[in-house]
């Protein structure tokens, strides 16, 4: 019995002993053999499925379908999908939005429409924007009377609201967030403007064409995308949640290569893909 014991307490030594050894060569085996771990994502996000305009709300197909809408803003409406982007917005009468770089108007006349009778819009545009092509078609634009209810904001995107402006329930960045970047903005002052005009609970909506993945800020100029990841990082640093996702202006089978500008796509116009972020203000 004496012998016995002591063959078996050794034996419990000797794998006391190895168990370390054992416990980091599994663990070691177990990593080599495994997928990498994805960082986990920024914040939760609902996507929402493809809306095409014909299967949008009667309120925002309303909006598209006013017989005061010029000729010019229905020839882009395929490319731009108008009545499944308001669904996105979730713009409601009443509301009060506001748009950065308005440019000539066309979805500040959308979002007038969509918060009209007793919503309000405030349209943005810095003076290069207005120098460059804006004045002239926005003047125009805000003469008719559907746009009573929007207030011209003739300030710099790092600075785009008045201090008196705030309890915003929406602000807009509709395919410009990446001329933000060209064209040398204080994006972090930028989106932390956004964020104090916002009341709680606010969003803040961005579309832009999607760059390739990876490619982060380095096609801002030339072909004018941005890669989605590098807006998510800018506008939470700021503050924001990710609320949801939308594919409502998503094209799979966009190669990402050439030039999003609206003067030099062409054909294409309309037809890159583009990502639709709805971040809110805690």
């Amino acid at each position: 019995m004496g012998l016995e014991f002591r063959a078996e307490v050794d034996q419990t030594a000797r794998m006391r002993t190895l168990l370390p050894a054992l416990l980091v060569l599994s663990l070691g085996l177990a990593c080599a053999h495994s997928e990498p771990i994805e960082a986990p994502a920024p914040a939760p996000a609902t996507p929402t499925a493809p809306v095409a305009d014909s299967h949008a709300t009667p309120a925002h197909q309303a909006v598209v379908a006013a017989a005061d809408r010029s000729e010019a803003d229905r020839a882009i409406d395929p490319g731009r999908k108008p009545a499944a982007f308001l669904d996105f917005l979730g713009v409601t009468p009443g509301m009060h939005v506001a748009e950065l770089m308005a440019g000539g108007g066309y979805t500040s006349e959308l979002l007038a429409r969509a918060v009209a009778p007793t919503g309000v819009v405030y349209a943005e545009n810095p003076q290069w924007v207005l120098k460059a092509f804006a004045e002239k078609p926005f003047t125009a634009r805000l003469a008719k009377p559907v746009m009573k209810n929007v207030t011209r904001l003739d300030r710099e995107l790092d600075d785009p609201f008045p201090s008196d402006l705030h309890d915003l329930d929406l602000v807009v960045s509709n395919a410009i967030y990446h001329d933000t970047v060209w064209s040398n903005v204080d994006r972090a002052r930028m989106n932390q403007a956004v964020f104090a005009a916002l009341k709680p609970g606010g969003r803040y909506a961005i579309c832009d064409s999607s760059a390739v993945p990876g490619h982060w800020l380095s096609d801002v100029k030339t072909l004018h995308r941005i890669d989605e990841q590098a807006v998510l990082q800018e506008v939470i640093a700021a503050g924001f949640q990710l609320r949801s996702r939308s594919d409502v202006l998503r094209n799979p089978a966009d190669t990402r290569d050439w030039s999003a500008s609206p003067g030099a796509a062409g054909a294409k116009r309309g037809t890159s893909d583009r990502f639709c972020f709805s971040f809110v203000r805690p």
